[in-house]
């Protein structure tokens, strides 16, 4: 049986230049009808954990969350994707900075814009901002990294920086914690508070 994990990887191969008939195949086997693009896998696991707590199964409703790896491969997977390849509906996250390069690519896939929601600088960003930095320390403490933690803030580079900004580049110190951390920091959101790029995304599929 096809499953959302051979379709991600027979996309993630297509988009690297290799064939897309088995991808064609799956979108067509899964009922596919959208297609959530996010720039990494930190992104998919916030996505999928909000999702699972709101009662949602995104696959069985025809939606495929996919990170791209990296906010540049947005015009190769909306082209493979959107209007010029599969025919799906394209939505998804990009960051403030990059929304003018989103815009240029979804307009060459002939996809709409307003289907995307702009993080203020990125999910994570918004993930810390939500709850507020003294909530996100909680949670380190909690998993173990308070020393890491720790020690991170007594690098030279990290004196006067805003707390929410010395935690955003901490999650991407170690390999895997910007991952765990999104689902981490998505299962603790107070579900009347959940960033509003996410929750709009969320309410667009």
């Amino acid at each position: 049986m096809a499953d959302m994990g051979a379709f991600r990887e027979a996309v993630g191969r297509w988009a690297a230049g290799g064939p897309g008939g088995r991808a064609t195949e799956l979108a067509a086997e899964l009922g596919l009808r959208t297609a959530v693009l996010l720039e990494g896998p930190s992104d998919l696991a916030a996505v999928e954990t909000l999702a699972a707590r709101r009662g949602r199964d995104l696959g069985a409703e025809g939606v495929c969350v996919l990170p791209m790896g990296g906010a540049m491969s947005v015009g190769r997977y909306a082209g493979l994707l959107g209007p010029p390849g599969l025919g799906l509906r394209l939505t998804g996250l990009c960051d403030e900075r990059e929304q003018s390069y989103y815009d240029r690519a979804l307009r060459r896939a002939r996809a709409p814009r307003p289907g995307f929601f702009v993080c203020a600088a990125d999910l994570e960003d918004e993930l810390i901002r939500a709850p507020g930095p003294a909530a996100v320390e909680a949670i380190v403490a909690a998993e173990g990294d308070l020393r890491a933690w720790q020690t991170f803030l007594r690098q030279p580079a990290q004196h006067g920086r805003p707390r929410s900004r010395q935690l955003r580049r901490f999650l991407g110190t170690k390999k895997g914690r910007k991952i765990r951390y999104g689902r981490l920091l998505t299962e603790a959101l107070d579900l009347a508070a959940v960033p509003a790029p996410l929750d709009a995304l969320l309410a667009n599929v």
